[in-house]
């Protein structure tokens, strides 16, 4: 799976984890192609799973956050106005977005901006009118 195919992947599933296991599908494990055991780092295709994986991170139609169970999670824009209906019943943190940010020293760090900030003004004023069980039903909780 390449990178248009790994965002298409995102949009078409919504949300997704990005390597853990739950209820929703996992990316890496899209990428890969076949279930992966123990950290996807000692997959044969790790290289090309870390390159597809951050460039969907860091595409703008994608948001990073904490929203199942703590995992990284991957939000396709679609439903940015569901999320935005019910954060209210949502914990704070679960709606940051997560952001990786590369320091001088070579470290990865991740970045949290606070909800709503990230919240584009289109999807706010979607999420205005939109009813939470149009949401719940949108975002599958």
């Amino acid at each position: 799976m390449n990178v248009q195919q790994a965002l298409a992947f995102v949009e078409h599933h919504g949300v997704v984890l990005a390597s853990a296991r739950g209820n929703v599908p996992t990316l890496t494990e899209a990428i890969a192609g076949a279930p992966i055991k123990g950290s996807w780092w000692g997959h044969p295709e790790g290289k090309r799973i870390f390159a597809v994986l951050s460039e969907v991170q860091e595409h703008d139609d994608v948001l990073v956050c904490r929203l199942l169970a703590g995992k990284l999670t991957l939000v396709h824009r679609r439903l940015w106005p569901a999320l935005a209906t019910l954060a209210g019943e949502l914990p704070a943190d679960a709606l940051a977005r997560v952001r990786q940010v590369h320091t001088a020293t070579g470290k990865h760090v991740n970045e949290e901006i606070p909800f709503p900030q990230w919240l584009p003004p289109d999807a706010a004023a979607e999420a205005a009118s939109m009813a939470p069980d149009k949401a719940r039903t949108a975002l599958s909780l």
